[in-house]
């Protein structure tokens, strides 16, 4: 595909899987389709800060999209090209939401101020997250204390993935995508983030009003929900072979899964 001038790439289920580090096979294939002019760059529901050291590993050329969207930031200079919180309003009524359905279920919130985590405990769950993403928390007594400012996004986590699916379609009735956008990165993680505002959208903003390119120009590689409306706006958009249904449904092509190197596959194939 010769037209292809952009590859951007998820991390997690994409380049990175139960290891949480890139294989040598998907660096090299990146580093190939770089040598052939193929700028790359990362869109994520993680934070700017734990998508750092994977944008460094790929050596990566274009800004940070992160948490699903709601925040770009360029990795030389620091600059927030885009940052696009959840309404304050909306956001206390979905922790009032979500503190009703703690009452009979295990459930744990993270709101997102600044790239920084805040919760109210440290649990097994949390330990896990954290360690995984490479950040630092501040622990917080009450989590509404937070909401007179606007959060980049909100999550809702819990070890009971129906329970999670439930919530999402509950939430999904209770608002329109003109409100609020809600997606699962993971089965046992719940994502809100502005209206609108989605990983399509600011591959939109980055693609058309940032780098003047078109999205035929453009190959995308995602394994879940949270990658929809990302792999639906680009020319070429490829789902990795364990998304769900519904994300291989509206891809160009499905690769293989992360743990064989979907994306070295299919960077060989559609690029190479």
């Amino acid at each position: 595909m010769t037209d292809i001038k952009l590859l951007i790439l998820d991390i997690d289920g994409t380049i990175s899987g139960k290891s949480n580090q890139v294989t040598e096979k998907v660096k090299n294939a990146i580093k190939e389709a770089q040598g052939k002019g193929i700028k790359v760059g990362l869109a994520t529901g993680r934070m700017f800060c734990s998508a750092l050291r994977f944008h460094q590993e790929i050596n990566a050329d274009l800004p940070i999209i992160a948490y699903n969207g709601a925040w770009m930031q360029r990795v030389d200079n620091q600059e927030i090209l885009l940052h696009q919180p959840v309404n304050k309003n909306i956001a206390q009524e979905l922790m009032q939401y979500f503190r009703e359905k703690q009452i009979d279920n295990e459930l744990e919130i993270h709101l997102y101020y600044d790239d920084q985590l805040y919760v109210e405990n440290f649990s097994e769950k949390t330990d896990f997250y954290v360690t995984r993403s490479g950040i630092n928390f501040n622990v917080v007594e009450k989590l509404e204390t937070l909401l007179n400012n606007h959060p980049t996004k909100v999550l809702a986590q819990s070890p009971d993935a129906d329970f999670i699916g439930n919530l999402l379609q509950d939430l999904q009735i209770r608002y329109s995508t003109d409100e609020l956008y809600l997606t699962q990165s993971n089965p046992i993680y719940l994502e809100a983030t502005q209206a609108n505002v989605n990983k399509g959208s600011t591959v939109k903003y980055l693609v058309e009003k940032i780098l003047g390119y078109n999205p035929q120009e453009v190959m995308a590689i995602g394994d879940n929900y949270n990658d929809y409306t990302m792999l639906d706006y680009v020319g070429l958009g490829i789902a990795m072979g364990d998304a769900p249904p519904e994300i291989r449904a509206i891809a160009t092509g499905v690769t293989q899964d992360v743990e064989n190197d979907g994306v070295a596959d299919a960077i060989a194939s559609y690029i190479l």
